[in-house]
């Protein structure tokens, strides 16, 4: 077999199901295996990874006992020696077995022409077998292999048997029909890619079915399979679009994959080594099948046959028997609508950077001079393409705008916009800058952002709109430059970066008063929108207002569709029923419409009404909507469609239902930008960290590169981070977290952005846990910072309810969250500590709060925190049910820090050696803070005792445990495992 060499991959990828299938069929999982003889084929193209699978069988079923020997047919064209790969089985049997094979050999004397070395000429001396003496060979053979699969059960590989000679092929027929003796499995593989109406092994393999040998076709590799090979090959580290681009072109091919991956570095085209392999497919055609193919090439993947009979000139017949060729050797393969593709994408590659430069540009001026013409039909895109290539610039330039625009039309965002930007990219060649093309360059530069929007790429399309506006020159007028100011506002305020769309709009809405009503109405609703996001919902309204009059006059439904969309959410934080009807109503007027923008706002917006009035499964139904929504319309990863997305995992989330989102996830599609994936790998993060698996922080750190461009990010990383520093009780790290999350979210928004609440409760929490571990000086260090956390969450509910907002449920349960993590911290770290009553009476108004928003996994948190209270406070009958409830919640979600925090699951495995016995449930508790370092007076406080009863429990405990003193108690605990 063939060795993997480092520049391959060593893990077998994406190939489990189908070596479970070999093994079953081959009986090698078999503990004993049964004698006779279990045979099957082997099929796939070449490259797609039968050696590998092959290699990785046979070193199972050495693994198992079984002895492997293996035969390769080579390609030696006429010169080929028969019987080939079993001279190369008898040698290596030689190698194993020599006694056997010296037996065998004195039985069968004709098989040691077979012996690598002294392959013998016939002795009739001209090569010819008699029938007597090839069946004593086939049979020599057989017993061969029989005796040796008596020492232990033998698996026979023999590989390429599209380049076997006829003898071979006889020989492997005698043993498919005839039972071999012992436990042996034979295995024969072979390219289907290589097996053409003519190859003789075509044949042989409708004869071995007919003698029921199985036959097992290897598929390419599935698209999620490649990006893991990809992954697991040596290699400089590959982006994004590179990984993308080796799995379209690749298709699951792993040879083309490794190849292309080597040459990644290297190169943009088409590896040389790959391009001669695949080249040598074009040997042996002839002279009209070879042009037929080039021709072909040159259309791309796919071509119809009008289009090709066209081009290519050739006569009808000819061209019949050609297509015929090209068809048979498994170059082209007949299409859907009269067409021919391809069979592999990179052999299309290959043909065409062979031809020379001046054969390209002729057969491309042919293609479009066919498609302008009418001669034949085709899309836009091919016109633009063959013009383009074919260096028919104002044709190219027309047709790549009217492909976006199908594009467009069709819900294709991301092809529309490569349309487009090919367009704005010719129309700047010189030869086509002055001239009068008739494209306007403002309005396609819109184009082309609104494209790259929908497609998920908002950063892309506001920096074409940033680029363009500093390109104005002095002669640009006012309504130019309103243009693109408007459309640069909603790309910033969909990117949601900073206040800078405010002015944007404002100013765009200023000088468009130069332009026509239309334009200036819908400069106007984009103003609306923007001012309504800023809470300024007096000036929303009546900007809306006017407008929606304006587009009712002017008669634009959809535009006044969206208005009404704009106008409906102004009220959204208030919460109330008639919000929900306005956005239902908006939904309504938008389906008449087919504003679909429109229904997206509408069914976002209403979704997260149900979702702040914390109406979850309301909210999750009409998020999926809106995600079918926008799905439907081709524009999954734009905004409002790829935001319910998040928002129905976050709901999911926040159920506890974590593998359905999970599921959800992985069942997206490849994401289209960095930051797309980003924000799906940030979802996975937070059930990743609430879990504590292995490799969450390195990913949270991976993903800090996101924060400056999406807040969201910032905010659940962050909140990840935090929750990773409360399971090692780290206060330095949830410090440094918070401070940079707030530093970065503080420059892209404001001050006091609404999820600083929730990130000062959960780092209040942090510190708290981390006091427990604390000395008296490293306690009172973290005072100043504690409360300052808490002065910045009540600013932030302050700010909110002084703009009029009403906070929801969730809201409410982070205030109460925010006081109690405060007063849990006052109380372990002894800093002015509550009462009992006060510290208990907050937590419980907690555990009511989040039962009332109902997010599991926090309830469940929050729920552990009261349990701690009640047993500090020493009410086991009320801490009990609690923590049953707690340790149920994080079983079902796999959280063991959550478990352990209510005693469900001990941090180490239990040493102790003295009595568990020997001390009181009460006594460990404060041997536990006495280990801490803390004062009677302190562990007094902490458990709502007299300091008289600690300093008598602690003279018990010096005394059970035979020590001198505190600081020896600590030790022997910690030495005997009597510590949690």
């Amino acid at each position: 077999m063939e060795d993997v060499s480092s520049s391959r991959s060593a893990a077998l990828v994406g190939r489990v199901a189908e070596l479970e299938d070999l093994e079953s069929r081959l009986g090698l999982g078999a503990s004993a295996p049964t004698p006779g003889t279990r045979a099957l084929l082997l099929a796939g193209d070449a490259g797609v990874g039968k050696t590998r699978v092959l290699t990785e069988l046979r070193d199972r079923a050495v693994d198992r006992g079984w002895h492997v020997v293996v035969g390769h047919c080579v390609d030696l064209s006429d010169a080929a020696l028969p019987y080939l790969p079993f001279s190369e089985v008898l040698g290596r049997l030689s190698a194993s077995h020599p006694d056997v094979v010296e037996a065998t050999a004195d039985d069968h004397p004709l098989l040691r022409r077979l012996e690598p070395g002294r392959r013998v000429r016939y002795a009739d001396g001209d090569g010819a077998e008699s029938q007597l003496e090839r069946a004593d060979l086939f049979e020599g053979v057989r017993v061969l292999l029989a005796r040796a699969a008596e020492t232990a059960p033998l698996l026979l590989v023999v590989e390429d048997a599209h380049w076997a000679d006829q003898s071979t092929r006889d020989l492997l027929s005698y043993l498919f029909s005839r039972e071999v003796g012992g436990p042996h499995a034979l295995v024969v593989s072979y390219r289907t890619d290589d097996l053409h109406r003519r190859h003789p092994l075509r044949r042989q393999v409708a004869e071995w079915s007919r003698l029921r040998v199985d036959r097992v076709q290897l598929d390419p590799l599935a698209p999620a399979d490649v990006r893991d090979l990809v992954r697991a090959l040596p290699s400089a580290a590959l982006s994004e679009t590179q990984v993308a681009d080796i799995v379209a072109r690749a298709e699951g091919n792993a040879f083309f994959v490794e190849e292309l991956v080597g040459a990644a570095a290297r190169c943009d085209g088409l590896p040389g080594e790959l391009a001669d392999v695949l080249m040598v497919r074009l040997d042996g055609l002839d002279d009209d099948t070879q042009q037929l193919v080039r021709t072909a090439a040159v259309a791309g993947r796919r071509v119809t046959h009008g289009l090709l009979a066209t081009v290519s000139g050739l006569p009808a017949e000819r061209l019949d028997r050609a297509l015929r060729e090209a068809v048979e050797r498994h170059l082209l393969e007949p299409g859907g609508g009269d067409s021919y593709s391809f069979r592999h994408a990179l052999l299309a590659e290959a043909v065409y950077d062979d031809l020379l430069p001046g054969e390209r540009i002729r057969l491309h001026g042919a293609y479009a001079g066919s498609l302008a013409s009418g001669a034949v039909v085709g899309t836009a895109a091919e016109l633009a393409r063959h013009a383009r290539l074919g260096q028919d610039l104002p044709t190219a330039l027309a047709a790549s705008v009217e492909a976006g625009d199908e594009a467009m039309r069709v819900g294709g965002p991301e092809e529309a916009a490569q349309h487009y930007e090919q367009a704005l990219e010719l129309a700047e060649h010189p030869s086509l800058r002055a001239a009068d093309t008739g494209v306007d360059r403002v309005d396609l530069t819109i184009r082309t952002a609104r494209a790259l929007t929908g497609a998920g790429h908002t950063e892309r399309g506001n920096a074409l709109l940033r680029d363009a506006v500093d390109a104005l020159g002095v002669d640009a007028t006012d309504v130019e430059r309103g243009l693109l100011l408007s459309e640069l506002a909603m790309g910033v305020f969909l990117a949601d970066i900073g206040d800078e769309d405010l002015a944007l709009a404002e100013e765009a809405v200023r000088l468009l008063a130069a332009g026509n009503e239309v334009q200036l109405t819908r400069a106007m609703a984009t103003y609306a929108r923007i001012l309504s996001a800023h809470r300024r919902e007096a000036e929303a309204r009546e900007v809306a207002t006017t407008a929606l009059a304006m587009a009712q006059r002017l008669d634009m439904p959809r535009l006044s569709t969206d208005l009404v969309t704009t106008i409906a959410g102004l009220r959204v934080h208030q919460l109330g029923d008639d919000v929900r009807d306005a956005f239902t109503d908006a939904i309504a007027q938008a389906r008449t419409t087919g504003a679909v923008n429109a229904e997206l706002r509408a069914l976002f917006g209403l979704a997260r009404l149900h979702q702040d009035r914390a109406e979850l499964d309301d909210a999750l139904a009409v998020f999926d909507t809106a995600r079918a929504c926008g799905i439907k319309a081709g524009t999954r990863w734009a905004p409002y469609a790829f935001d319910a997305l998040v928002m129905a995992v976050q709901v999911l989330l926040a159920q506890g239902r974590w593998e359905e989102a999970l599921r959800r996830l992985d069942a997206e599609e490849a994401a289209p930008s960095p930051l797309i994936d980003g924000v799906l790998r940030m979802l996975r993060l937070l059930v990743a960290a609430a879990r504590g698996e292995e490799g969450a922080a390195s990913e949270g750190r991976a993903l800090h590169r996101f924060w400056p461009e999406e807040g969201v990010v910032a905010i659940y990383v962050a909140g990840a981070e935090l929750e990773l520093a409360e399971q090692r009780s780290d206060a330095a790290a949830a410090l440094e977290v918070h401070d940079e999350v707030v530093d970065v979210l503080g420059d892209i928004w404001r001050e006091l952005f609404q999820a600083r609440l929730r990130l000062a409760t959960l780092t209040l929490g942090v510190l708290g846990t981390a006091a427990r571990q604390q000395s008296a000086a490293e306690r009172a260090a973290y005072a100043d910072r504690a409360r300052r956390l808490l002065d910045d969450g009540r600013r932030v509910v302050a700010n909110d309810r002084g703009q009029g907002l009403v906070l929801g449920p969730e809201s409410v349960a982070w205030e109460k969250r925010l006081v109690a993590e405060h007063l849990r911290w006052r109380w372990i770290a002894q800093a002015e500590p509550p009462g009992a009553d006060e510290l208990r009476g907050a937590w419980e108004e907690t555990v009511e709060a989040f039962e009332a928003y109902g997010a599991v996994h926090e309830l469940a948190r929050a729920r552990a925190r009261l349990v701690e209270v009640l047993l500090a406070q020493g009410d086991t009958a009320a801490a009990g049910p609690l923590r049953d409830q707690v340790a149920a919640t994080a079983r079902e979600l796999r959280t063991p820090a959550l478990l352990a925090e209510v005693g469900g699951a001990p941090t180490r495995a239990p040493r102790a050696t003295r009595p568990a016995s020997a001390l009181t449930a009460r006594e460990r508790e404060i041997l536990a803070l006495v280990a801490q370092g803390r004062s009677n007076g302190e562990i007094a406080g902490q458990l709502f005792i007299a300091t008289k009863t600690v300093s008598v429990h602690v003279s018990n405990i010096l005394g059970k445990l035979g020590a001198t003193s505190r600081t020896e108690a600590a030790a022997v605990a910690r030495r005997e495992g009597l510590l949690d």
